[in-house]
Order: structure tokens, then sequence, then C-alpha cells
């Protein structure tokens, strides 16, 4: 009888475990709150910095994806030039300046792509956004121009914001998003791969391309 007493209590133990490792399962997916996702800052992707940088003259050796000795000269080079405190390492505002993401690498051609559309056409209605950051990437799909977003942006003479700087201001959330829905396959322009200003644009060999819409001040071409 003793032993039977002592085997019912170790029934009802065992049973009572199972029954709360089943609750806790069910609580933990149904009802408590998912743990908070922490995404952390990688690291730089230096060979990035190493081709920027050596695109504007800051840097003259190899692209290695190593921030060794020359690396640092450059970047407190370029960090001298633009007001930036001279630590020779990629912090945010440094980052921001060259225009990389600390975030996600894989973000960097968001990034930049918001960053030319702030700069062209912050001015512009958000479909007129989205159209400016389809021709950057329709020039990438096209052999006759550089075959990534930040060689299209960065061709000489490309971009007038490049050229006098305002690429380096800060995208705000609408430029973040038309850059998404380009990246996404919406394209205003309908494959144009040039875009200009009637009322101000100084080449006479922009009037030679075919028009194909005109979105706001800008019209759009081939």
């Amino acid at each position: 009888m003793k032993n039977l007493k002592i085997l019912s209590s170790v029934v009802i133990s065992v049973c009572l475990l199972i029954l709360f490792g089943v609750f806790t399962c069910v609580y933990n997916f149904f009802v408590a709150p998912p743990e908070p996702l922490i995404v952390s800052a990688s690291a730089p992707d230096y060979a990035e910095i190493q081709r920027r940088l050596k695109d504007w003259g800051y840097y003259d050796g190899e692209i290695t994806g190593v921030n060794d000795y020359e690396t640092k000269q450059a970047i407190m080079y370029f960090q001298r030039v633009h007001n930036i405190s001279e630590t020779g390492e990629v912090d945010y505002e440094t980052a921001s300046a060259i225009g990389v993401s600390l975030n996600s690498q894989n973000s960097n051609d968001l990034y930049l792509l918001a960053k030319c559309i702030h700069a062209e056409a912050r001015g512009e209605v958000y479909v007129g956004k989205v159209a400016v950051g389809a021709v950057i990437l329709n020039r990438v799909a096209s052999p006759d121009f550089p075959n990534t977003i930040y060689g299209v942006i960065y061709q000489p003479w490309a971009f007038t914001a490049v050229h006098d700087g305002q690429i380096n201001l800060e995208p705000n959330a609408e430029a973040y998003q038309a850059a998404q829905d380009a990246l996404s396959g919406w394209d205003p322009s309908y494959g144009s791969l040039y875009y200009y200003n009637p009322d101000v644009a100084t080449s006479s060999w922009i009037w030679t391309r075919t028009p194909v819409v005109t979105i706001g001040k800008h019209v759009f071409a081939v």
C-alpha cells in the first residue's frame, strides 16, 4: 500500500511537470512578447571606404579592405578636410560624410541612393523622387554606365549634387522611402537614363535626349 502511494505521488509529479512544460511553451508562443532584436553596428566596409577615398584623392594605396596605417592616414586626411575629429577611425559622423552605413553594410546602396535622391530632388513631389532613384538604377543596368550605384552617383560630373557637395546632406524619411520604392522596382521614369530641369539646364547636349515623361520640374529622357 505504501509503495502504491509513492508510485501515485511520482506519477502525479511527472504529470504536473509535463503540464507545466506544456503551459510554458504555449505561453511563450502565444502570449509572452518576443525578446527585442538587438542590432549592433557592423564593422566598417574598409574596401568600400578605400575605393571612395581613392576616387576622391585621399588615398592612393591598394584596395585591401584592411584599415592599415595608410588607410588611417587617408581617413584622417578626409576628416581634417571635413572638420571631423581626426581619429583615423570610421565613426558615425565619418561614415555619414563618406556615404556608408555602419548599421548594415547591405544597406549602403539604400543609404547612398537616398542621399542622392534627397540632394537632387528634395523639392520635388514624391513620385519625382522615386523617378530620380529609378534613373540611377537604370544607369546601373545600362552597359553605358558604371555597374554599381556608387559608381553611377560618383561618376565625374554626373550629378550636380555631388559636384557642389549637397550629396553630404543627410536624407530624410521620404528620401529613404523613395529609394526603397525604386530598389523594389517602381520606375516612374519609364526607363529613362537622364533627367533635367528645363528652366535651369545649361548643357546643350541634354536637349538632344528624347523626352519620356515630365514629373514636377524634371524632364526624364533617354
